[in-house]
């Protein structure tokens, strides 16, 4: 016997509404279902960003620096990274590190200068991988940390102006990414970051937690304790004036820029007093300035 007009129609309602369901079911499956593993192809370049939505590493083809011999004023710091990285890429042991201090004096700089100088003469087998990760991505470490662990390359994990504010609590996934977990730092990797705060965390912050806390010390030691996973810590000061010539008279030597020397040095002075600042960044910023004015190119 024939199914009537009706029944059919409601036969196809109900198989509508199954269809529907299984849809938002899989859709659901799917997105509760693990994510694709983090690869990587570390033979692509020496220098990554790391994008944890995708799990990928994306290749730097050239990277934004300056020449090591262009860094003025910071020579004692230049040589302990140096040293440092030298050891790590030996495979000898080595220190996380933590350049702090006076802003645009080089902390970033210095890091990728580094990183060049030591390739620089390496074989293809033996260049250090740098890899930076953004502040704001700090709690994928770990999963950053399992894609790395079984590279043949060693790598230079790089966080450029790390701190953390108020309730944020990030802060205690680094620590245990560096030192305290129970896989502990990969033997080919280590951290570099860069900090504006000796102790990546705001003073008043550190205070608060003190003044309100049963026992202030030990809340101290909670926040203290994140910067002394950092085995090397490099200070970096505000430069003298000296210093501050120094550092362009080495740039417009570098990129072969003409004018006289106490023109130039008289303009820098006026550059540095109009931004209320004399540092590596304010060199380079005058220099740039100075060079479109002559009509010349810095290549």
């Amino acid at each position: 016997m024939a199914a009537s007009p009706r029944s059919k129609l409601v036969g196809d309602i109900v198989n509508s509404d199954e269809t529907m369901l299984l849809a938002r079911i899989a859709a659901l499956l799917e997105r509760l279902a693990p994510a694709p593993a983090a690869t990587a192809d570390f033979a692509a370049a020496d220098a990554f960003v790391w994008h944890p939505k995708e799990g990928a590493l994306a290749p730097v083809v050239k990277v934004n620096r300056v020449d090591l011999g262009l860094l003025k004023g910071i020579d004692r710091v230049r040589d302990e990274l140096g040293a440092n990285t030298e050891r790590f890429a030996k495979g000898l042991p080595a220190n996380n590190a933590l350049l702090w201090g006076a802003r645009g004096m080089g902390k970033s700089s210095l890091v990728k200068a580094v990183h060049a100088a030591i390739n620089a003469t390496a074989d293809a087998a033996n260049r250090l991988k740098l890899i930076e990760i953004h502040r704001e991505d700090i709690d994928s470490l770990p999963l950053l940390m399992g894609l790395v662990r079984p590279a043949p390359y060693r790598c230079i994990i790089f966080c450029d102006d790390l701190s953390f504010d108020h309730d944020d609590t990030s802060y205690k996934s680094l620590k245990a990414v560096l030192e305290g977990g129970i896989e502990g730092r990969p033997d080919n990797v280590i951290f570099y970051a860069t900090s504006n705060r000796r102790h990546l965390l705001p003073r008043d912050m550190m205070d608060n937690e003190a003044s309100t806390a049963i026992n202030p010390g030990e809340a101290l030691e909670e926040k203290v304790s994140l910067s002394d996973r950092f085995g090397l810590w490099l200070g970096f000061h505000r430069c003298s004036q000296d210093d501050y010539l120094a550092m362009v008279a080495g740039y417009a030597a570098a990129f072969n820029l003409k004018l006289d020397e106490a023109a130039r040095d008289a303009e820098a002075l006026e550059w540095a007093a109009t931004r209320g600042s004399r540092s590596g960044r304010t060199a380079w910023q005058f220099v740039q300035d100075l060079a479109g004015r002559l009509g010349q190119m810095m290549a």
